[in-house]
């Protein structure tokens, strides 16, 4: 088989295992992301994988450059490139895409195990914002107005069964239209 049925033949196949999985995306036929653990779990990662011409005959080049990733140290994406690597120099030749989202799967922890969250910037500026954003918006809900009876009344009043305003109800806008339209000639 050439590399081409190669991966027509697990790209098929990936599809119908991970159907309907959130940590599976296909971003196209030959680039993936599989999300290894939950979303508010501080260990879970993003494998970016992306297929070569000649894959499976060649390695499939892996990223963790994914935004989601930002938390990660450099040392611990490092650790666990190269194990994963390892994976691939034991499956090459073979379809491994499976063999690699389930080996990360099964070895999460023991990939993360050095793992302390990057504080960066960004997102402790988030957390101020987020603060801030909280505060005004429970400031906003103490004031919100009400209408008083009368005021609904005269609402309800000025507009027909279907909550519109009668036709010509703006005269501003009945003599604009006029004058742009010209009035009937009385010759």
């Amino acid at each position: 088989m050439t590399a081409n049925e190669d991966q027509e033949m697990e790209l098929e196949a990936l599809r119908s295992i991970y159907e309907g999985d959130e940590g599976f995306k296909e971003i196209s036929p030959v680039s993936f992301q599989f999300r290894i653990g939950d979303l508010d779990d501080t260990k879970a990662f993003i494998l970016d994988i992306q297929w070569p011409e000649t894959y499976p005959e060649t390695a499939p080049q892996m990223s963790l450059d994914a935004f989601f990733n930002n938390r990660i140290s450099a040392e611990t994406k490092q650790l666990i490139l190269s194990k994963l690597e390892e994976q691939v120099e034991a499956n090459l030749g073979t379809a491994m895409m499976y063999t690699l989202f389930e080996w990360a799967k099964e070895n999460q922890e023991a990939l993360m195990e050095n793992h302390k969250p990057v504080v960066t910037a960004v997102q402790t500026l988030t957390s101020s914002n987020e603060a801030t954003i909280t505060c005004s918006t429970a400031k906003k809900k103490e004031k919100k107005e009400q209408l008083t009876k009368a005021q609904k009344r005269r609402i309800i009043n000025r507009t027909d069964n279907k909550g519109e305003l009668p036709r010509g109800w703006n005269w501003v806008d009945v003599i604009k239209h006029l004058s742009k339209t010209g009035g009937k000639d009385d010759d």
